[in-house]
């Protein structure tokens, strides 16, 4: 058995059957590559896109947002809802294990940042101001996702 083998066996794997195990920074370093400098800015330096201008705003289509730098699933079509905020907005996660909640005691104010679990890139902030199930209020950068369509969402990696 090789090294690298022993490695991946040891990976952490969500109930919904994605690999969790952190990213080198050289994965991280080869996937920011793809991404814009707004995308950068909110994913690796933890920035706030502007409200109302995000590009998932009013996207209603059925399928999954992901992480925009490692492709993660982050949330369902159907826990979206409207805030009103001017951010893309969710009751829950696809999977809890998926996104990690930090204590953000910037700007004066003590807030809840939500990274992505596989990553550790900024996805945005957790509001317990939310719709029933779960009377939360996960308030994303759109930057910070990626849309995938019913049907062509990443797949588990068991």
């Amino acid at each position: 058995m090789t090294h690298a083998h022993d490695a991946s066996a040891r990976r952490a794997t969500s109930a919904s059957g994605y690999d969790l195990g952190p990213l080198s920074a050289a994965e991280i370093d080869r996937l920011a590559a793809k991404l814009s400098p707004e995308e950068r800015h909110i994913l690796l330096d933890h920035g706030t896109e502007r409200p109302f201008c995000g590009g998932l705003l009013a996207n209603k289509e059925d399928g999954v947002y992901a992480c925009r730098l490692c492709g993660l699933p982050l949330f369902r079509s159907g826990e979206k809802f409207e805030s009103g905020t001017g951010w893309p907005s969710f009751f829950q996660p696809f999977d809890p294990a998926h996104v990690r909640e930090i204590e953000d005691r910037s700007y004066g104010m003590v807030r809840i940042e939500t990274r992505c679990a596989r990553c550790d890139s900024h996805l945005g902030h957790v509001f317990p101001d939310g719709p029933p199930p779960t009377g939360l209020r996960y308030c994303m950068n759109s930057a910070a996702l990626e849309f995938y369509p019913h049907g062509s969402e990443p797949k588990p990696d068991a």
